[in-house]
């Protein structure tokens, strides 16, 4: 084999390499694509669509009521071994008291603005305290949603992330707001 040969072959590798362990760094670190599996978050998720979460924001800031999140399920929640992953709305944080009466859901004796929502809730929910470093989570689809109504609050150190944009189908590309 030629010198030049194998100093290009060395270069490739050396490129290949690096490009495996920046992809690894980025996915582990910084943000990761899921799919929506289910009809819990219609109508602002679809099945099928296609979002990037971002993984930095709570290395750096507080989770804020609002968020989309993806988390791992907390043991309680008792979901196939093949759904490793949910995704919801954050609905109230640590400390504050969360119900729902009439349809309505109630943060701090406040009722929610919630646009977002495909249909009122036909469950009530007795007021609860979400404990110091969790979070109670809900599908933007209520009546069809296994949430935190079910399972319970969500340890805060299960959220892997927020998400932050859907890109596919590419009709329906959008930032995912706080809303």
């Amino acid at each position: 084999m030629k010198p030049e040969t194998k100093k290009n072959l060395i270069e490739w590798g050396r490129t290949i390499i690096i490009a495996v362990v920046l992809v690894f760094l980025f996915r582990h670190f910084v943000a990761e694509a899921f799919y929506i599996p289910s009809q819990s978050m219609e109508p602002t998720l679809k099945v099928g669509d296609r979002l990037y979460v971002e993984k930095l924001s709570y290395e750096f800031g507080d989770i804020h009521r609002g968020d989309i999140v993806v988390f791992t399920p907390p043991p309680a929640a008792k979901v196939p071994a093949d759904e490793d992953h949910l995704i919801k709305r954050v609905i109230a944080l640590p400390g504050e008291t969360v119900k729902v009466e009439d349809g309505i859901v109630y943060v701090n004796d406040k009722a929610l603005d919630e646009p977002y929502e495909a249909e009122k809730p036909t469950m009530d929910y007795k007021p609860f305290t979400v404990p110091a470093g969790e979070i109670f989570v809900m599908g933007d689809n209520r009546n069809n949603s296994y949430d935190s109504r079910y399972w319970g609050t969500l340890p805060i150190k299960n959220v892997i992330g927020k998400a932050f944009v859907r890109y596919y189908p590419f009709s329906h590309m959008s930032a995912l707001y706080n809303k």
